[in-house]
């Protein structure tokens, strides 16, 4: 609970103006009903910002109300039919725990890692190629982990997610690292750097938008600057993509997926060149 280098349990007591002991209950969890009030005063005595003092109420049962495991995690219709209608950029979405839920054909193309059924927070930290393209990897996976521990909230998240959890600490010395320091940061939106295997290098910039009337779905694009050469190479694979005869005639697919679960098979994706591309031809 203590974010504040240097200072002792006494001297947060003080400052949020409860007893010694009282802070000793809550810090060891012997007391697991605080009032709003002192939740905001340790909050303001902690010196959290906005994002951590948010995660505050939520560990002390001021936040949201936690959702079953069981509960599907199911793209809406129409931001199935939106990603895959963007087709100028790549676009994925994913669910609370970080599982690809939906991604179109360009975004599969441009990262390893954005494909239906793939876990984004396993594979930041098992799988190479993901490694390998953020040449900042340290910032990203740190980005990722705060932005985790911020969208599940106190409940720590479903019993699947719990156990990638565990797996992720036993098997990764660096995810154990950070997991530890319980940071928490919303994110929504920032520039990338990436090194593609075929592009190579690119800067983009990310947008994350929460769906509302979903529980915690993000709609994540990626874009470059107008004119750069970022923008030339993304263009490029936009029109290998489209020239793939795979890509030609197919519906768009909309999976429903339990968190971290394995993808069902699926359909080819839809056509999605933009026109003057070959596949208009």
């Amino acid at each position: 609970m203590r974010r504040v280098h240097g200072l002792r349990r006494e001297e947060v007591a003080e400052r949020a103006a409860i007893s010694l002991d009282y802070y000793v209950r809550l810090e060891q969890g012997r007391n697991d009903s605080p009032s709003t009030q002192v939740v905001d005063a340790l909050a303001r005595a902690l010196q959290l910002d906005e994002d951590g003092a948010r995660y505050l109420r939520e560990l002390a049962g001021h936040g949201r109300t936690a959702v079953a495991d069981t509960d599907p995690q199911q793209v809406p219709p129409g931001v199935g039919l939106l990603v895959q209608g963007l087709r100028e950029v790549p676009a994925f979405v994913h669910g609370k725990y970080l599982d690809v839920l939906a991604a179109n054909p360009l975004a599969e193309a441009l990262f390893p890692s954005q494909r239906i059924g793939v876990n984004l927070l396993r594979a930041a930290f098992t799988d190479p190629a993901v490694r390998a393209m953020y040449p900042e990897w340290d910032i990203v996976v740190a980005e990722v982990v705060a932005n985790a521990r911020l969208v599940v909230g106190a409940d720590g998240g479903s019993g699947c997610l719990r156990a990638l959890v565990g797996e992720l600490r036993a098997a990764d010395e660096d995810f154990r690292a950070i997991w530890d320091r319980q940071d928490v940061k919303e994110t929504t939106g920032g520039a990338r750097r990436l090194h593609h295997p075929t592009l190579g290098d690119l800067e983009l910039m990310y947008e994350k938008l929460y769906l509302s009337g979903t529980d915690a779905q993000f709609l994540v694009v990626h874009h470059a600057v107008p004119g750069s050469e970022s923008e030339a190479k993304l263009a490029t694979l936009r029109e290998s993509v489209c020239s793939s005869p795979r890509h030609h005639g197919a519906t768009p697919d909309i999976p429903s997926l339990s968190p971290l679960r394995s993808p069902p098979a699926r359909p080819g994706p839809p056509s999605h060149c933009p026109k003057g591309s070959r596949a208009y031809e």
